[in-house]
Formats: C-alpha cells, structure tokens, sequence
C-alpha cells in the first residue's frame, strides 16, 4: 500500500486541525480542576518550549535572522498564545461549558473578515478595498443572533455566563482575532518549529508574573497529567504549528473559517465526555451562528494567496 502523497497531507490539514483545536476546550475542563489556569498554562508553555528546542536542535531548523522578525512572532505569541489561551482558561475554569466558549471564540471568522472588508489593503492583509456588503451584513447578525440565543437561555442558569465569565470569552476572541491577523501582516514565513518555540517563550514571559497571583495548589494524578501531555504534544506542538502553517499559506479569512466548525465539534465532545447538555436552542444557536460565518467569509474577493 502506497504511503499519502503530499498533496493528500496538505488537504488533510484543516480537518486534522479542527479536530485537534476542538480538543482544547475539552482539555480546559478535563485538567482546570486540578490546576489554575494560568499555572497549567505556564507549565505547558514551558514543557512545549522545550520539546520545541529538542525538535530544532535534532532537525538543524533555522532561526529568524532579523530581530524585527523575532519581534512580530513574540508579539503574536502573546496575543495568540498567552491572551487567547488565557482568556479561553480563565473563563472554563470560572465556570463557563466548553461548548458556549467555542461559540463565543468561534466568531473570530466574522470578526476577521470584517476587518478584512472594511480594511483591505491599509490594514495589510488584502490587496484591494472592500466594502461590508449585504450578505456580510446579514451574515453578521446571524452569527451574533445565533450566539444571544445560546447566551440568553443561560443567563442566571448557575454560574455558567456572569461578566466575568463573559468578559474572560470576549477578550480571548478579540485575542485570537487580533493574533490571526498580526501574524498574517508582519510574521513573514519561517520554520514552524522555530517561530513557535519564539511565540511560546514570548507566552511564558507574560504568563509567569500572573501565576503568583493565585493561591490554588496543583494536584498531581493522572487527569492532570494526561490533560497536560495532550496540551504539550496534540494542542501545541500539533495544533499551533498547523495554525501557523495555514495561516502562511493561506488568506487570513479562509484560514479562520475553519474555526466556525469548531464549536459543535466541541459541543458534541463535550456532551460525550461531561453530559453538557445539547438543547435545541443551542444547536438552533449553533447553526445560525455557522451559518452567519459562512455568509460573511464565502466571497471570493476576500480570499487573499
């Protein structure tokens, strides 16, 4: 039998990585009653950044040459790394389901492809102006209709949605929004496992002041430990270099469109591993917000080689 051709790899990415980004929101809530966030987070930097540096060392990859270069990638780390993750953590672990924050999250693709339109090429990413049309415009209130339904049914049900369980979500949106887009403007290509490495540690130097400020100890067993493995070698070391490899070669739009299949991936996992219920207002929710994205990220004209 005749091993996968290259090109059959390269198709199979984005499908690999929904599935493994879909995985983190799991992973949130399987491992947070067992760590604080940002300590677990800290950790799987740390562990990441060193299998990172092993990969390299045996590999011979090359590193930036400039130190521009060197900045734009910590500056993406941040925002795509310590912000997002952060955020995402911070508000599984106050006691949002893994499913309503892949929804929250799973708007990056409006978001992306609005600035896209509205910026064109004085936002660096496109190479002409475009405006916000009709059917974006409708996508929009789809997505963010579908994501008031999910939202309003749970308001005062527990501690699920609160400000700051919202707020938490929100700000690991506009992170990884902002993080797309950077990396997409100023990160020119490099090698996936040195760029990373460079975006981990700029995460771990942001993270670790935080990680004095909760008092929360670690427990040591095998959840923790498995939740941490899978965060280090699936998540980070498969997830973010996929990420990183779509985003280079591919428009920042069509890359974060992927991402409005994450969560009902997420929610289906979700309810196999913890009964988060799936109710019929959230996969109503679900699929208008699925369907708004696709509105909005589909034309053509957006779509930047």
């Amino acid at each position: 039998m005749s091993s996968p051709s290259p090109g059959a790899l390269v198709k199979a990415m984005p499908a690999v990585f929904v599935l493994i980004w879909s995985t983190g929101f799991i992973v949130a809530k399987y491992g947070l009653p067992y760590a604080p966030p940002l300590t677990f987070l800290a950790i799987r930097y740390f562990l990441s950044i060193v299998c990172f540096l092993v990969w390299i060392v045996l590999a011979r990859a090359a590193w930036p040459r400039t130190g521009r270069q060197w900045l734009h990638l910590g500056v993406s780390g941040v925002l795509m790394h310590a912000a997002y993750l952060g955020g995402v953590w911070v508000a599984v672990k106050a006691g949002m389901g893994s499913g309503l924050t892949a929804l929250i999250v799973g708007l990056q693709p409006v978001l992306t492809a609005l600035w896209v339109s509205r910026m064109g090429a004085s936002g660096g990413v496109g190479h002409q102006e475009s405006r916000v049309t009709t059917r974006q415009w409708l996508g929009l209130a789809l997505g963010l209709g579908g994501l008031l339904l999910v939202v309003w049914r749970k308001l005062g049900v527990g501690s699920e949605v609160t400000a700051f369980t919202l707020g938490a979500a929100v700000f690991a949106l506009l992170s990884i929004t902002a993080g797309t887009l950077y990396q997409k403007r100023f990160v020119k290509p490099a090698d996936v496992r040195s760029a990373n490495a460079i975006q981990l540690a700029a995460a771990l130097l942001l993270t670790l002041p935080l990680v004095f400020l909760e008092s929360e100890a670690i427990v040591w067993n095998h959840q923790f430990l498995g939740a941490m493995a899978w965060s280090v070698l699936a998540l980070t070391l498969g997830g973010s270099s996929l990420l990183y490899l779509l985003i280079q070669r591919g428009a920042a739009t069509s890359v974060t469109s992927l991402l409005y299949l994450v969560p009902p991936t997420t929610a289906i996992m979700a309810w196999a591993l913890f009964g988060e219920p799936i109710t019929a207002a959230t996969v109503l929710g679900t699929a208008l917000t699925a369907l708004g994205v696709s509105l909005v990220v589909r034309p053509a004209k957006l779509r930047v080689a």
